[in-house]
């Protein structure tokens, strides 16, 4: 997967142009497609309004969220702990406690919970027309439903490291995964790519991973430049020029580990918008928290007291970024589970090949401090599990597998909605001698941002979450004189999906449309949104319910496939739907 690119918009592959000029509307026959009008003219406007204009929709939601915190309990002895309650558990977010909403229990990928999920949060104020149980609506299984991706870091893996632990992998995906579960394998080489989407068959990942061990690996690299610095401190004869060397080496690795957190904050992101739990298995041979901070340990012991590189080497800190990858995996209920495949180390200074490259093991144990603080941090700070210092990795494995297979979920609804500030969330244990783990906190994203989410997710992967049956289709492409194309793209909703609302002699729904395009190069247009003007007159209701609701918009689009996802949004009904399909324009 390529990250996104921002391109200017004369020379995109695929835009939505002229976004107001391009929408036209096709009403579906019987129903009326005017903007809404208020039910009778006020004697005065109401409080915020202009002289002069209507108001709007009399119409107030309630936007509920739920907030799901993945809970893993052990004893003493690290031994998952079963049969526990929503009573065994208090919850707090921002040091404040909060009801227990929602409690799912799983264990050995089977729900044990004794009763059903409890409403989300308070029911919504009665609305004429609504469905009682729209307001009580329970998570849906999907919500529980494991998204794996496994993460190869060729950037900063040696090819023996990653074969060695890839062939345990393939193992434990074979073995130990509920065969609801959906795996994703990627890899970075420079670039992030998906060697195989989303699959619930773990064969297809596993010869993905047989093809992968053909590929290069670049962690010997690293071990070659880190040689060559050290070498060069040993030789130099001054504390300017070995400090030279060891900016020099600090400023390239910071640079390549930019690209590293980059990638993995790209795959994070575009999780966002998928439900369920999700989980990155992330395999590489660490990453230095602080780049370079063992070359200025080596000036530091050649040079003593004469070195200043113990208080440079925080110019290249990159903890706040891992601290930052961390919160944006929480805001998405993503886990990271990270190996560190070189395992247990040997210090390269007591080698032959090195006795005289270096300053000792005090260095060496300073580099490998290093390497695996990071990919222990971001674990840790998302409730999951680091492999460290294991040159087989399957007990551990085993651990993870338990963490996919038997958890607690804990829902709650908090007071505030959408208001993009990230949360603090802490779980205690009543029973005394219990330890609980779980990710630290989360973003509260306001229902555009999820929308958004969703959509780039439904156009990225082939998810299957339309409640609302939603569906799209493509009309004849018009080619333009720049050589461009306008494609029409018709959105069905089916009416008797949507809440309707009765108001002066009409059934009204508040509806959204998100809508979001692709090229096969990774070009990505933004997310849209229009609003759609869903009227039906009192008389047709009954026949209107039983059709679609059609919707066409054109989009700006360069010859060629095309992909284009949808989301649609029912605010009355708090029911959101996502669909997408691929189009070849202009052939």
């Amino acid at each position: 997967m390529k990250s996104s690119k921002k391109i200017p918009a004369a020379q995109r592959g695929l835009a939505i142009a002229g976004l107001l000029g391009l929408l036209f509307l096709s009403a579906v026959p019987g129903m009326a497609a005017s903007p809404a009008k208020p039910a009778a003219a006020p004697a005065k406007p109401a409080a915020g309004a202009k002289p002069g204009e209507e108001p709007g929709f009399f119409i107030d939601t309630v936007n509920v969220s739920v907030v799901n915190v993945d809970v893993y309990v052990t004893d003493k002895q690290g031994k998952r702990v079963n049969g526990l309650t929503k009573n065994d558990f208090d919850l707090y977010e921002d040091g404040r406690p909060v009801a227990i909403t929602n409690f799912y229990a799983v264990e050995n990928g089977k729900s044990t919970t004794a009763e059903p999920p409890l409403a989300a949060a308070p029911a919504a104020p009665a609305v004429p027309g609504m469905p009682a149980a729209l307001a009580e609506r329970a998570p849906l299984p999907e919500d529980q439903r494991l998204r794996l991706v496994v993460y190869i870091d060729n950037f900063n893996l040696r090819p023996f490291d990653r074969n060695r632990v890839m062939r345990e992998v393939r193992a434990f995906l074979n073995e130990k995964l509920n065969r609801e579960d959906e795996i994703m394998l990627v890899s970075f080489d420079r670039e992030l790519h998906v060697r195989h989407g989303f699959t619930s068959d773990p064969s297809l990942i596993a010869t993905g991973m047989l093809e992968m061990e053909k590929i290069s690996a670049q962690g010997v690299h690293g071990d070659s430049d880190r040689r060559d610095v050290l070498q060069k401190i040993e030789d130099s004869k001054s504390v300017s020029e070995a400090l030279d060397y060891a900016r020099s080496y600090a400023e390239s690795t910071y640079n390549d580990l930019s690209f590293t957190i980059d990638a993995m904050k790209n795959i994070t992101d575009s999780l966002a918008g998928l439900p369920g739990r999700k989980a990155i298995l992330y395999v590489s041979d660490g990453l230095q928290m602080i780049a370079g901070q063992d070359i200025f340990y080596a000036v530091q012991n050649k040079y003593g007291e004469q070195s200043t590189g113990l208080t440079e080497q925080f110019q290249w800190d990159t903890s706040k970024r891992l601290t930052e990858l961390a919160a944006q995996a929480n805001a998405n209920r993503v886990s990271f589970y990270t190996i560190d495949a070189a395992g247990l180390r040997v210090y390269s200074s007591v080698t032959a090949e090195n006795q005289s490259a270096g300053s000792g093991v005090f260095v060496d144990s300073v580099q490998i401090a290093n390497l695996q603080s990071s990919i222990q941090m971001i674990a840790e700070k998302t409730g999951g599990i680091a492999i460290i210092n294991s040159n087989v990795v399957t007990p551990q494995l085993e651990k993870i597998a338990q963490d996919f297979n038997t958890f607690y979920s804990l829902g709650y609804a908090p007071t505030h909605f959408g208001d993009g500030r990230y949360h603090k969330i802490d779980v205690k244990m009543k029973r005394k001698g219990l330890q609980v783990r779980h990710r630290e906190g989360y973003r509260d994203k306001n229902v555009e941002a999820r929308m958004g989410d969703g959509t780039l997710a439904a156009l990225k992967f082939a998810i299957d979450n339309n409640p609302m049956g939603a569906d799209i289709s493509f009309g004849s492409p018009q080619r333009r004189p720049d050589g461009m194309f306008l494609q029409p793209v018709e959105v069905k909703v089916p009416i008797g999906k949507l809440v309707l609302v009765p108001r002066a002699g009409k059934y009204e729904a508040r509806v959204r449309l998100f809508i979001a395009a692709s090229d096969p190069d990774g070009n990505t247009s933004d997310v849209q949104q229009v609003p759609l003007p869903i009227s039906i007159p009192e008389a047709d209701h009954d026949a209107a319910v039983k059709k679609n609701y059609v919707y066409t918009v054109s989009l700006l689009m360069r010859g060629g496939e095309q992909k284009v996802a949808v989301g649609v949004r029912d605010d009355l009904a708090a029911q959101d739907s996502y669909v997408s399909a691929i189009v070849r324009v202009g052939s």
